[in-house]
């Protein structure tokens, strides 16, 4: 009977010559560029930091170490069959329900900057909406082979029988995720799960209603926000608020303006030096 079931995970288990090529070397490209980009924006402020030793590879070193663990994960996940993950996936992403609970008690989870969206696992800190999105992705495809009858029968079914109780799920995730607060991660966990359905073959009519009702809802949970609305308000008009809100967005149009397509060559950017620019330059 062991030898029956090695047998069959063997035939389940992926083969690595049947892997995506085009899709691995663009995530190793993606990967590397993102490696050499932290060093070269960390190299100023790591060799200048008390906390990392005055090391300008601290930044470099730290990446690289996530980066090792990322990819040994990924490795594991490639040669798990596809069936165990289906077989799973409700009590991955129950867990996942469990752990978005866990982050909201006091005691438990960590807030920072007034939001509590962290686990202390005292070596790192772990934050779970990264996890839910990937259980996300699990649940909703188990959720649409169960359902795939249904999606495609008639438009009460599809109503009733596919989108009402994913409804009711995603709902109690979303307004999880709000409670921490974490709008971004609502927004991408809520594209998964649309984004899954119309792959698998969801009615387009109760889809394109379904978009127009979320792109309302997010509209109200922005305008019924202050902070929120400050956020999207500081996107449009970044130099409303140079040295606040819009920082970021700020910074990044000065850099672009420097560069422009091109850039200014590897390890000759001003923006990692933290510049401090006249008041006056900020607002031409």
């Amino acid at each position: 009977m062991r030898q029956i079931l090695y047998q069959a995970m063997q035939r389940m288990k992926p083969k690595m010559s049947a892997y995506d090529r085009g899709l691995f070397w663009c995530i190793t490209l993606l990967l590397t560029i993102g490696l050499v980009m932290v060093y070269s924006s960390s190299i100023a402020m790591a060799e200048v930091d008390k906390d990392t030793g005055f090391n300008s590879s601290y930044f470099l070193m730290r990446h690289s170490a996530y980066l090792v663990v990322g990819v040994l994960a990924g490795f594991i996940a490639f040669n798990i069959p596809t069936e165990i993950w289906r077989r799973y996936a409700p009590a991955l992403f129950i867990l996942g329900i469990v752990l978005l609970i866990l982050v909201l008690i006091p005691g438990i989870g960590r807030e920072v900057n007034g939001s509590r969206r962290w686990l202390s696992l005292f070596v790192i800190n772990l934050q779970p909406s990264e996890l839910v999105k990937y259980f996300v992705v699990l649940y909703a495809a188990d959720y649409s082979v169960r359902k795939n009858s249904s999606m495609t029968s008639t438009f009460v079914d599809s109503l009733t029988k596919v989108l009402l109780p994913l409804g009711v799920v995603m709902a109690i995730v979303g307004g999880l995720l709000l409670a921490e607060p974490d709008m971004g991660a609502l927004i991408v966990v809520t594209a998964i799960a649309m984004g899954i359905l119309f792959l698998a073959g969801f009615s387009w009519r109760i889809f394109a209603g379904l978009i127009m009702f979320l792109g309302g809802s997010f509209f109200a949970l922005i305008i019924s926000s202050p902070y929120r609305r400050a956020r999207v308000l500081g996107f449009l008009d970044p130099w409303q608020d140079p040295y606040g809100k819009g920082y970021q967005l700020s910074h990044s149009l000065i850099a672009f303006g420097r560069g422009e397509f091109t850039g200014v060559g590897l390890g000759l950017s001003v923006e990692k030096n933290s510049p401090i620019y006249p008041k006056r330059i900020l607002t031409f």
